[in-house]
């Protein structure tokens, strides 16, 4: 069931999203499930070739209307260009899905400051850009409600070696995500978080993992439940936090990940690598050292 949709039919009728970082991956996957539901969906990216043919894809597989604008989330200008032409094209915006993301493994020593830069300035930099634009447009339109919804990851709160610039804007985003709530209530703006676990997608994998080192790093093994995650998972999450069946909930950050952070949490959590047999060892063990 877990690979199936969620949400009624036409439960998104009538919104309308942007969704950043669109054009592949999980926000395609996450788009292509808003316009299944009967959303407008506007995707945007740097690579408007790319954009434009995933939009004619969604839009012929879904039936719906598919905006591509393109857009450098690094640039505030581009962000309000890409955000005027959303609301002359579908007459408002309901929700902004701030999912463009840059990241690679490394040691951080091995990074130079513009390749540190680069991971900030589309994570951080370009979360800011985009909620502050629909924010200010929200705030002076008077508009009833709307939502931002950020994807973070586990890291965000416990940090993580290898992969430094990444963690450290990612934790900006959940902080802006936490205080936002709070701040920007009282407008009718709800703003929440997903951390998704592992959910592979092939550009993002390749450039993370190249090579044969996907198939030397068995994500399966770090996540309780033994498997990755299913887009249709996160899309079906990412659909009912935009949607208004979740107008209560703001300022959550939602976990999807199998339990995987969980388990690399935990002091003693390697002790899972022990098999059955050394198990019973110790068990004789403990009890002969109890009656001695």
């Amino acid at each position: 069931m877990y690979n199936k949709p969620m949400l009624k039919d036409n439960a998104l009728k009538g919104k309308t999203y942007v969704v950043t970082g669109g054009g592949s991956g999980l926000g395609k996957a996450m788009s292509t499930y808003f316009l299944q539901l009967g959303a407008n969906v506007v995707i945007s990216s740097r690579n408007f070739e790319k954009l434009q043919n995933t939009a004619n894809e969604l839009e012929t597989k879904t039936g719906g209307k598919v905006l591509p604008v393109q857009c450098d989330v690094r640039h505030y200008d581009q962000v309000k260009a890409m955000l005027a032409k959303s609301v002359a094209t579908f007459g408002k915006v309901d929700g902004l899905l701030n999912n463009a993301a840059g990241n690679f493994i490394s040691p951080t020593e091995r990074l130079s400051a513009n390749a540190f830069d680069t991971v900030i300035d589309i994570v951080l930099k370009g979360s800011k850009n985009c909620t502050l634009a629909f924010g200010k447009h929200w705030i002076a339109e008077k508009q009833d409600s709307a939502t931002v919804l950020n994807i973070v990851t586990t890291y965000a709160w416990t940090g993580s070696a290898y992969v430094v610039p990444s963690a450290t804007a990612k934790a900006g985003v959940l902080a802006m995500t936490r205080s936002l709530a709070v701040e920007w209530a009282k407008y009718g703006i709800r703003t929440n978080a997903i951390a998704p676990g592992p959910f592979p997608t092939k550009g993002a994998w390749d450039r993370l993992l190249p090579g044969d080192l996907k198939d030397k790093f068995d994500m399966k093994k770090k996540i309780p439940l033994r498997r990755v995650g299913e887009h249709q998972e996160l899309a079906n999450l990412a659909a009912y936090l935009m949607s208004d069946f979740s107008a209560y909930i703001n300022g959550e950050v939602i976990t999807i990940d199998g339990g995987e952070w969980l388990q690399g949490a935990g002091e003693f959590n390697m002790l899972e690598a022990i098999p059955q047999e050394m198990w019973d060892m110790l068990e004789v063990m403990i009890r002969s050292k109890k009656k001695a």
